[in-house]
């Protein structure tokens, strides 16, 4: 076997994993009405608008399960125009594969890394937030297989823009029954986001998890406009109304079903400047007021959010501060999805 890697030790299907830790049957049901109220978001039926939002990363269960527990007193505030889903992200893309990569990895982010104890501390994590909020939560796919471990929780699923053009992530996208955005690659081509909506969109064969399996085809696949940079690397924004109006002819030429958008307010959108994510939603939704076809088509909004703003090091102790990307701190969080609330 010429393989330049070392066999540390076989993983436990994620069958055994959720057997060992498994979702009652009300924690079932409550995915399914969530599941249901997302699904009609994308479809037009509901007219609510979306906020999915958390930290950069989730770093530690403690804190991560206190700010779930304050986004559920706020859902309730805002019930009747917002519809929450809490970003979980347990697995961290690295431009150049350096730095820390999520709970999957490191449980302990300055401990080395455990893959087991990331499988079972992330599962346990997600339950944990269903168990005390209701919440059922999105996560980022950044290894299609892995998805098993989580997919009784989940009811959202971001791909990431170093993944969108990977046709694995594709057919596996097109393989759920829950929302999946596809964010623009880092480059900025709209088409490659809208060639990886169509790929997951139908049904395929393929293999995946040592299976051959026949996808059905996911239409409620959607677009995630996240900004991009360009050939010398400058930061550069695409949530801007003639962005959104561009995005609406270039739907219209792919002859998608449910053509929808979620913006996201950080990244390159706000060159991760992660306090003027306020100022960007609330730019969104005027673009939404001045058009009727902008308002169908953009379905909510992708916030970076922690319970303290800014960020810090891998090693750094404020609880509940980003240890990766800044993110907007509650306080600030809470008023604008209150003031945004009062705009809707």
């Amino acid at each position: 076997m010429s393989m330049n890697m070392e066999f540390k030790r076989e993983m436990p299907t994620a069958r055994v994993i959720k057997e060992m830790y498994p979702l009652s049957d009300e924690m079932h049901e409550k995915k399914r009405e969530n599941d249901e109220e997302l699904r009609k978001i994308f479809t037009g039926e509901s007219g609510k608008f979306l906020f999915l939002i958390g930290p950069c990363s989730a770093d530690r269960e403690d804190a991560v399960l206190d700010y779930v527990n304050r986004l559920r007193e706020l859902q309730e505030k805002v019930r009747d125009k917002i519809f929450i889903v809490p970003r979980i992200y347990t697995n961290k893309p690295r431009t150049t594969g350096e730095g820390y990569k999520g709970m999957l990895h490191q449980p302990n982010p300055n401990s080395s890394p455990d893959l087991l104890k990331g499988l079972i501390s992330i599962r346990k994590m997600h339950i944990d937030a269903m168990e005390q909020t209701g919440f059922t939560c999105a996560d980022e796919m950044l290894y299609p297989e892995n998805h098993q471990h989580l997919s009784d929780c989940l009811s959202y699923v971001a791909v990431g823009a170093r993944s969108v053009e990977d046709q694995q992530h594709r057919l596996t996208a097109s393989g759920l029954s829950i929302p999946v955005g596809m964010k623009n690659p880092t480059g900025g081509d709209l088409n490659v986001m809208l060639n990886a909506i169509t790929t997951a969109q139908h049904s395929h064969t393929f293999v995946y998890s040592g299976w051959e399996v026949q996808s059905k085809g996911n239409p409620l696949t959607h677009a995630i406009l996240r900004g991009y940079s360009n050939k010398h690397g400058r930061s550069l924004p695409n949530y801007h109304y003639e962005d959104l109006k561009l995005l609406l002819e270039m739907y219209d030429k792919f002859n998608l079903s449910n053509p929808a958008v979620i913006v996201d307010t950080n990244h390159a959108n706000s060159g991760k400047c992660y306090d003027e994510q306020p100022r960007i939603a609330k730019e969104i939704l005027h673009s939404m007021r001045h058009s009727a076809e902008i308002r169908k088509l953009v379905k909510g909004l992708m916030v970076e959010s922690y319970l303290v703003d800014g960020a810090q090091k891998p090693d750094g102790k404020v609880y509940g501060q980003s240890i990766t990307d800044p993110c907007l701190g509650w306080e600030k969080t809470e008023h604008m999805i209150c003031e945004l609330a009062d705009l809707l």
